[in-house]
């Protein structure tokens, strides 16, 4: 059972893998495309930023599959392997058994779906969202010339019809949001943490 698992977390932590892959050559090929020429539009870099959280929803899921897999594992470890290696006795918590019984016998997530998505960027995606930020903000600085005045700055990020002045606020609501769902996660996570260290739960 115990080798099961271990088994198909790495085949989920493998898929998490994947679409994080995913996610960095996308964004390689439209720093390539917007950094060609000085004349090439920095829209590449905005317009990936769609596929990169398409792709951040995907990993997200995927890891809550991967969760569910990895804390089984841990759970046998806790409390089986680890005491009958130290002392022999198989009750480090009590009905650790029937937790993970009542689990295989119905199933479920053991993380919500925005957790999963605060963790994966801590883990990965804040630093690819704060380099498709800074190659935007790095490309209209550059090119096709030095900037002189902020006005260069508004002119330049104009995009279309939209005005450059809102361009540059969803930038920056773009990069807080993520921010601020990667610290959310982190105190919700030292807080579960807490709440588990003298009550049963799995994930």
């Amino acid at each position: 059972m115990y080798r099961a698992e271990v088994y198909r977390s790495t085949i989920w932590r493998t898929r998490l893998d994947t679409t994080t892959n995913w996610s960095v050559v996308t964004l390689g090929v439209a720093l390539s495309i917007s950094f060609s020429s000085p004349d090439a539009s920095p829209l590449p870099l905005v317009l990936v930023g769609v596929l990169i959280i398409f792709f951040l929803m995907l990993e997200a899921r995927r890891y809550r599959y991967f969760n569910v897999w990895r804390a089984r594992a841990r759970w046998m470890e806790t409390h089986f392997y680890a005491p009958m290696l130290d002392d022999g006795d198989l009750h480090l918590e009590e009905n650790w058994q029937k937790v993970l019984a009542g689990d295989y016998r119905k199933p479920g997530y053991h993380v919500s779906f925005l957790t999963a998505i605060g963790r994966r960027i801590r883990r990965n995606y804040l630093w690819i969202l704060l380099i498709q930020s800074a190659a935007y903000a790095g490309k209209v600085m550059v090119h096709p010339g030095p900037i002189s005045h902020w006005s260069d700055v508004i002119t330049r990020s104009d995009v279309g019809p939209i005005p450059g002045e809102v361009m540059i606020g969803l930038g920056a609501a773009y990069v807080i949001s993520w921010t601020g769902l990667a610290i959310w996660s982190e105190i919700h996570d030292g807080n579960r943490a807490i709440d588990h260290g003298s009550d049963t739960s799995m994930g």
